[in-house]
């Protein structure tokens, strides 16, 4: 007896019942097919038992219980991601143990239990005061940096981290020697100089804590500008783009931080006597000069009470400059450079002689305007691109082109600064610069812009409604139609065009509304309350 299916291993149709088993047997390749004795059950439990189900075993074993099942696949993939982050096996389980209390052991599954875990990581490395940056996470759980964001807060309020020293606050000093550490961009350098490089950036990141520009930014730019200029000023070649995606930061934010602290830099310089010809530009070959200074700086005794000799915070111009123009070079061709230039720069120094604080300049034998004289006059000599020694022999200055940075060992490493401080240390330290936050500076400047734009709305608002008074005080009277028509521009001047923000101004200053408000820039707001919404009627007139 033949039958329309077909057989499972060579798909034929040729299958037949045995008359003794009443099993289907496959003609052509003799395979006995499976599931098909099955006999319903009839009287109940205690009918009779089919031939491969029997009653009471579905769901009583271990590969078919539901909630085991959900648990080890959960753990699992709490496994892959710690492996992922590279954190230990003591983290591994401090973030199991963490799932586990928040969820009740339930654990789960899905998209958001996938942000749920790497939320939990973070928290976890947080609370043990380590550098696991949120980016960073989020570009291993494959999930948005924000929505990651929102889960940690909700992480952080169910285990009541409210207190610093349960939840301290990111460490970017940790996170800055983790990543000079592992970045593929340093994997040539050798040990001494990475130590060398780990110091200098502690330092310049303290130095950027204390001029605020780490204040309210996010830190991984900060530290992919302070990895990319440590690595210029020891000449290793590194690339912005590259360290910016090794440390998942944005480029364009790491360029800017960038910026700003070359900027800050150039403003330290100017305190060097020849700080007035320091521009960014030119702030890499400046570099060990600034950040000498800065250091010697940081070492001073802020309170003054202490005296130290001119030796111990002076920066060394003596023999720095006279080991740089006095050391010949070969290029090839003969030494160059032979004269001793050095002379321009020599201080007589007496032994007893003391700065109080370092800051006192009247110990000097050569005074600060002397000695940018003096500059003045060599850098004029080597832009006529001639050295002449004794023997009136002339040396081009493209021959003479070495880097003043191999010339002498700038760099002590003994600041307070090169080691990580607490906050208030750090604010402590004088490194020649005080600053206020960029933010802050900016909105100053936002409001000084709408000060002016306050004031000269009210002077237009002047020209229109009392035209003699005042065309009496500034000796011109314009129309309104000139003042809402652009001038036609003129060569190398300004094109004075009332904008947008000039018209709402003028219509809020027309509403009597308080400068002080107008000054804050909420537009929106302030229409909406005194002018759409001021409960004025016209008073219609037939």
């Amino acid at each position: 007896m033949s039958s329309s299916n077909s057989c499972t291993q060579c798909k034929s149709k040729s299958l037949v019942r045995d008359d003794v088993t009443g099993h289907l047997v496959c003609e052509t390749c003799g395979l006995l097919q499976e599931f098909d004795s099955f006999e319903a059950h009839f009287g109940g439990i205690s009918g009779p038992q089919g031939t491969f189900v029997r009653v009471g075993t579905s769901g009583t074993g271990t590969l078919f219980n539901y909630k085991e099942k959900k648990v080890y696949e959960a753990q699992k993939f709490i496994d892959d991601i710690v492996y992922k982050l590279g954190l230990s096996g003591s983290k591994s389980n401090d973030v199991k143990s963490m799932v586990a209390t928040i969820t009740d052991g339930e654990y789960g599954q899905g998209h958001w239990f996938t942000i749920f875990v790497g939320a939990c990581a973070y928290v976890v490395m947080r609370k043990d005061n380590k550098s696991l940056p949120m980016a960073e996470v989020s570009s291993v759980i494959g999930s948005d940096e924000f929505e990651l964001g929102r889960m940690v807060y909700r992480v952080v309020e169910f285990q009541n981290l409210k207190r610093t020293e349960d939840y301290p606050e990111f460490d970017i000093i940790s996170s800055f020697e983790r990543w000079l550490r592992n970045s593929r961009s340093f994997a040539g350098v050798g040990e001494d100089e990475k130590e060398r490089m780990r110091k200098q950036g502690i330092f310049l990141i303290q130095c950027m804590v204390k001029w605020s520009l780490t204040t309210g930014r996010r830190p991984l730019p900060v530290i992919v500008a302070v990895l990319v200029f440590v690595g210029e000023l020891n000449q290793v070649k590194v690339k912005i783009e590259d360290i910016a995606k090794e440390v998942h930061a944005k480029v364009y934010t790491s360029k800017a931080r960038y910026r700003e602290l070359l900027n800050a830099l150039v403003k330290v310089a100017q305190a060097l006597p020849w700080g007035k010809d320091v521009t960014v530009k030119n702030i890499m070959k400046n570099a060990p000069f600034v950040i000498q200074y800065m250091e010697k700086k940081s070492m001073s005794n802020p309170g003054g009470k202490e005296k130290r000799d001119l030796e111990s915070l002076r920066l060394d111009l003596e023999d720095m400059v006279s080991e740089c123009l006095t050391k010949g070079f070969d290029n090839g061709t003969d030494l160059v450079c032979r004269e001793d230039y050095s002379r321009y720069f020599k201080v007589d120094f007496d032994e007893k002689s003391a700065l109080v604080s370092g800051g006192d300049m009247e110990n000097f034998m050569l005074s600060p305007e002397c000695l940018s004289m003096v500059y003045a006059k060599v850098s004029s000599e080597v832009g006529n691109g001639i050295f002449a020694n004794e023997g009136n022999e002339v040396y081009s200055r493209e021959i003479c082109d070495f880097d003043f940075r191999v010339c002498t060992e700038w760099w002590t490493g003994e600041s307070e600064l090169s080691k990580k401080l607490l906050l208030k240390q750090i604010l402590e330290k004088d490194v020649g610069l005080e600053a206020l936050p960029p933010s802050f500076v900016a909105g100053c400047k936002v409001y000084e812009k709408r000060r002016e734009k306050i004031s000269a709305a009210k002077q237009r608002i002047d020209r229109i409604m009392l035209p003699l008074i005042a065309g009496s005080d500034d000796n011109r009277s314009i129309s309104c139609v000139d003042d809402l028509q652009p001038r036609k521009k003129r060569k190398g001047a300004k094109v004075d065009v009332i904008s947008w923000e000039d018209l709402i101004i003028e219509t809020l200053l027309l509403h009597q509304v308080k400068e002080e408000e107008i000054e804050k820039g909420h537009y929106n707001t302030l229409m909406d309350l005194y002018v759409f919404n001021s409960g004025i009627v016209p008073k219609i007139t037939g």
